[in-house]
């Protein structure tokens, strides 16, 4: 009874399961994909002028620019993020503008909507989440429908060249026990970042920890980047300013991300606020000095992406994004040659 479930769940979820990875194997290389598709972003020093910044916002952010990441090595240019879902990438320079992309006119793009959302918002990333963890459920019973008795493992590991169908099943289940580890931690994230929240939730209860609250403050005026600038890169020692918050009228501070030394996420969890007239430094949240509830859940993220462990984790998770449409593939061969004895 186990065998025929996973069999045909998997036939029928896991084209959805395997479209989804092989996007995530895709999105592993966006940066360097983005670089090899548009040389003009990598051809800058990776320099955060407060003056450009100041710029950018006062020209852009009628449009509805919300957000900036700093230029940095990987990417040495200005990204911005608007409320519509597009981006624009400016010179670091003089913040003219070099791209502009949407998931409508970039492929890299709408693969994210399709990995992330799956092209239908917060709906299709309900879905998702329902999809997660059926997924995590074929995985867990196909451990379970593979796992040898004592002596028996080296048997059970070896892929068959024939006959077709012990072939097909060899190969389905033995690539699946050898990936096992990865392929449940890419799926394990994955639902952890559709239910964000709620694994936060559970973390934080089990092992502590709290999340840093921006401070409220009203304020009109004005910002002083080029002073804001200079004050959040110096208010935490040993982290790279990542990302900037444009503040509304009314805010009174403003927000930063950085990624702190140590830090797994290529952003960075870390937090800084400074006082919008570049009046002094608010509060400073260093991610690392976290309790390990809130470090597992900001971790959660990093480990989905591949973005630790250098190269060597990198190319291994994009190699089990492939995976999940490889035990398509052979799951379906399998039952249609078993159905073809009969």
């Amino acid at each position: 009874m186990l065998s025929w479930l996973h069999l045909w769940v998997g036939l029928s979820v896991g084209v959805v399961f395997a479209l989804v990875a092989l996007t995530g194997t895709v999105l592993v290389f966006h940066n360097d994909l983005l670089r090899l598709q548009h040389p003009q972003l990598a051809q800058h020093a990776p320099v955060a002028d407060g003056r450009v910044l100041a710029g950018l916002v006062e020209r852009w952010q009628p449009e509805g620019l919300r957000s900036l990441d700093l230029p940095h090595g990987d990417l040495p240019v200005w990204q911005g993020y608007f409320e519509d879902g597009h981006r624009a990438y400016f010179a670091p320079e003089d913040g003219a503008l070099l791209l502009y992309r949407s998931h409508e006119d970039d492929v890299l793009m709408w693969l994210h909507d399709w990995h992330t959302h799956l092209l239908a918002g917060e709906t299709g990333e309900e879905v998702l989440g329902v999809f997660g963890w059926i997924a995590l459920g074929l995985i867990l019973t196909g451990l379970y429908l593979w796992w040898p008795r004592r002596g028996q493992w080296l048997a059970h590991l070896t892929m068959h060249p024939g006959p077709p169908v012990r072939r097909w099943l060899s190969w389905h289940r033995s690539s699946g026990a050898l990936l096992f580890p990865l392929l449940l931690l890419a799926t394990l994230t994955g639902v952890g970042m559709v239910y964000s929240k709620g694994f936060q939730s559970v973390l934080v209860g089990a092992f502590g920890g709290d999340t840093a609250k921006p401070p409220k403050l009203a304020g009109d005026g004005a910002v002083d980047w080029p002073r804001v600038l200079g004050q959040a890169d110096a208010a935490l020692p040993r982290a790279r300013l990542s990302r900037v918050s444009v503040p509304k009228a009314n805010d009174g501070a403003v927000s930063f991300r950085a990624r702190a030394e140590g830090e797994w996420h290529p952003v960075g969890r870390s937090t800084i606020a400074i006082a919008k007239a570049g009046a002094g430094v608010l509060q400073v949240n260093d991610a690392t000095a976290n309790r390990l509830g809130m470090r597992m859940s900001q971790a959660i993220f990093p480990l989905h992406v591949g973005a630790v462990g250098g190269a060597v984790m990198k190319w291994a998770t994009a190699v089990v994004g492939l995976l999940p449409t490889f035990l398509l593939v052979t799951g379906f061969l399998f039952w249609r040659r078993r159905r073809g004895r009969r």
